[in-house]
């Protein structure tokens, strides 16, 4: 019997949505540069980065409530359309002030309405059968832009500077908002004998699902440390780039998620995970002592391939546990955990460099990672006996 198929209209669809979102969304990975240029320092990078968490985490109850009782696709037009907006905002910036924090804050929203939206969509479309290797597939659409994102500002911010930068995203914005825009409703028929709806806490608080928010805190606290303080790391060495590390780090999550997304269905979800966070915590330890090009490349490609397998296994994991019904809920709180490691890590992380050093900072990252995910590992086979 032929496998069930993956690459449907549906799937594809969101994929491009996503992967054109993502761009625009990569695109202030760059943006502690343009802030450092307006005085800010490594704390208040990390407070500018939280705020933006803060608002995304803040809608995601509403947002999985949306999408559970209202479809996927009214929240993905509203989603889109805040998006573009807020791109566009960006150029009115021009201090650390008010509007800026304004300007973070609808950031926060539009990305957790998309973001929630799109992978809970991935979700419903692809096969129960192949649904890790499914929503790994679709993850490219979001890690590929993280590289497109990184050469694209490396080039723009050589040749021009940030407010151009800022129009090629709300561009991207714009396309990806198109693509939304034809989104179809793919939220599960609802069942004549379903429980009444429960509130959005008593959804993500299961049993079984609790394991899976501390590894997957764990992880956002971890990556958080490159996703907030990369740019400043590499002004501050005069080493490597923004485009290389997000190039080598992209490359390789896809080519493992291509070549080999189907080792977790086969192999059992807690057998890839654990090797998979140990590529993380090993890639921040090489990044911690980074001194040349080189090493800047190892620690991108293990970064890259221990993100490959666990955003797409706890993703999955979170699907098959959770109610059909609730499942955007469900994926709201997953997709809300790496808006919290932002905020928790952001200023948590920045207090750390400005205290001791990059070194210490990426040591305190890998320490997370290696030890809230060894007790989530610990905590999942007592919760949910068997392969996962």
């Amino acid at each position: 019997m032929p496998p069930a198929k993956l690459l449907t209209r549906a799937f594809l669809l969101a994929f491009v949505a996503n992967l054109l979102h993502s761009w625009a969304f990569f695109a202030y990975l760059h943006l502690p540069g343009f802030l450092a240029e307006r005085g800010a320092d490594e704390l208040m990078i990390g407070v500018v980065f939280g705020t933006m968490a803060a608002s995304a985490i803040a809608l995601r109850p509403a947002v999985g409530r949306l999408l559970d009782r209202r479809g996927r696709r009214v929240v993905a037009r509203w989603g889109s359309v805040m998006h573009l907006a807020v791109t566009f905002a960006y150029l009115s910036v021009d201090s650390i002030g008010p509007w800026l924090f304004v300007v973070r804050i609808i950031h926060g929203a539009a990305e957790a309405m998309l973001f929630s939206t799109l992978f809970t969509i991935a979700a419903d479309v692809v096969p129960a059968s192949r649904r890790t290797e499914g929503i790994a597939l679709f993850g490219v659409s979001g890690l590929l832009p993280m590289s497109l994102a990184g050469v694209m500002g490396d080039l723009i911010l050589t040749h021009a500077g940030y407010a151009e930068l800022f129009v090629a995203s709300s561009i991207a914005a714009a396309l990806g908002g198109l693509c939304s825009w034809l989104l179809a409703d793919s939220r599960p028929a609802a069942q004549a004998d379903a429980p009444a709806p429960r509130s959005f806490l008593a959804a993500v608080m299961l049993p079984s699902l609790r394991p899976l928010w501390l590894m997957g805190l764990s992880f956002a606290l971890a990556i958080a440390s490159y996703f907030t303080f990369l740019k400043t790391y590499v002004e501050h060495l005069g080493i490597g780039s923004m485009g290389l590390y997000y190039t080598v780090y992209s490359l390789a999550a896809i080519v493992l998620r291509l070549l080999l997304g189907w080792v977790p269905d086969r192999v059992g979800a807690r057998r890839a995970l654990a090797p998979a966070m140990t590529g993380t915590v090993i890639g921040l330890v090489v990044l911690s002592g980074m001194g040349s090009t080189l090493e800047m490349a190892v620690a991108g490609l293990l970064c890259g391939l221990g993100h490959a397998f666990v955003f797409p296994i706890l993703s999955s994991l979170v699907v098959t546990r959770a109610d059909q019904s609730e499942r955007g809920a469900a994926l709201s709180m997953f997709t809300a955990l790496f808006d919290l490691g932002l905020l928790v890590g952001g200023p948590v992380l920045g207090v750390v460099l400005e205290r001791t050093s990059y070194a210490v900072m990426f040591h305190t990252a890998a320490v997370v990672a290696a030890l809230g995910g060894a007790v989530a590992l610990l905590w999942d086979r007592r919760a949910v006996p068997g392969r996962g």
